[in-house]
């Protein structure tokens, strides 16, 4: 009876802050509503839809289902859930009317983080970025998170690993869809990125011989030669099959190879987004090779994400931290998101005397490792 009473009273008129506990456990137990309902906004091309070359004009669910489903059918209702869900995320506005009469009269419009939804002149968004990470392919990405805790319990084997029997890069190599939709989910990211690198810094002034490390479909490159003339070759290298179908791009060879046995030689070596998905040892492999490929004076600038000092709730650091466990779960259980001083450990290893960062970007941190 005395249990019972304890119980009674644990439960009973909960205070404010354990209202605001409970509800917050909620909404992250159900998050996975999220990424799903982003998913589904974009295998329906609703920004698109709703964009119409700049209008934004605010839409029904039904009108935006007549555009995405031209010859009819599908569940208006249902598209409404998904984009009111959304709504509290920011990603579109609602904009309401004749709700007093008891009718449900509900438009959307974009808001500018759906906008980065929207397919620009060059077919770019991020939205493959958004496929890419929550792609049902056979449920190979999603099946390797349930398993994110036993990268904690034998971080030697990637959960990805767990689920599909081999690494990712291995994986995605061999299927066409998935390595396609990489590289367009790179390219969509690539490209306000590098805007905002080319606007903001000078270090590829003076560099003749430009090599792209990971370079993909050679997006970056194109950009950076378009800025800086006086770059007048650039070496795209990536792995072999990934160049074969990267496009012509005037000034620009695409070399196909291993970037843990060699790296074309060149004034300056350029990474984005490739250190943080590998292990230290791995790392310091990449950075020596990258260091033997360089003249003396010569300078290395990579691209990474890079940890605060403090765990925060800001928008950053959520991003940071939660791409951190992206890597831990699909590419390296010891590859990880670093900070500062751990990159400049790295760089020192490899023999780089000189450590540079550049914060320029909201997400992704300019480095300079110079020889």
């Amino acid at each position: 009876m005395e249990g019972n009473n304890q119980v009674s009273n644990v439960t009973a008129g909960p205070s404010s802050s354990n209202n605001e506990a409970r509800l917050a456990i909620l909404e992250l137990a159900n998050m996975i509503s999220v990424p799903m309902s982003l998913n589904a906004v974009v295998r329906l091309n609703v920004p698109d839809a709703i964009w119409q070359g700049g209008c934004n004009t605010p839409l029904s669910a039904s009108d935006v289902l007549a555009r995405v489903i031209p010859n009819g059918g599908g569940d208006a209702e249902n598209l409404q859930r998904i984009l009111r869900m959304l709504t509290s995320y920011g990603v579109f506005e609602e904009h309401l009317s004749n709700l007093d009469d008891g009718s449900d009269d509900r438009k959307f419009s974009l808001t500018p983080i759906g906008q980065t939804l929207v397919t620009d002149q060059n077919g770019l968004s991020y939205g493959p970025y958004v496929l890419q990470h929550h792609q049902l392919f056979k449920d190979v990405l999603m099946g390797a998170w349930p398993m994110v805790h036993e990268a904690v319990v034998d971080s030697t084997v990637e959960p990805f690993v767990k689920a599909n029997g081999e690494l990712a890069y291995e994986y995605y190599g061999k299927k066409p869809e998935m390595n396609g939709l990489m590289q367009k989910a790179m390219s969509g990211v690539s490209v306000p990125f590098m805007k905002a690198i080319l606007d903001g810094y000078d270090g590829f002034e003076g560099v003749e011989r430009l090599v792209d490390v990971g370079g993909s479909a050679g997006d970056c490159l194109r950009m950076i030669l378009q800025k800086h003339p006086n770059v007048r070759e650039g070496i795209n290298f990536d792995l072999p099959e990934v160049v074969a179908k990267a496009p012509t791009i005037a000034g620009v060879s695409h070399v196909g190879g291993d970037m843990f046995k060699s790296i074309p030689r060149g004034d300056a070596i350029f990474l984005k987004w490739i250190l943080s998905t590998w292990t230290d040892s791995e790392c310091k492999v990449i950075l020596e090779n990258c260091y033997k490929a360089l003249p003396e004076g010569g300078k290395l600038i990579a691209c990474e994400p890079v940890l605060p000092k403090k765990s925060d709730e800001s928008h950053r650091t959520r991003a940071l931290l939660e791409n951190d466990i992206f890597v831990m779960t699909i590419y390296r259980a010891k590859g990880k998101n670093r900070s500062e001083d751990e990159l400049r450990q790295l760089g020192l290893s490899a023999g780089f005397s000189h450590f540079k960062p550049f914060y320029i970007d909201y997400f992704y941190t300019v480095i300079e490792f110079q020889k």
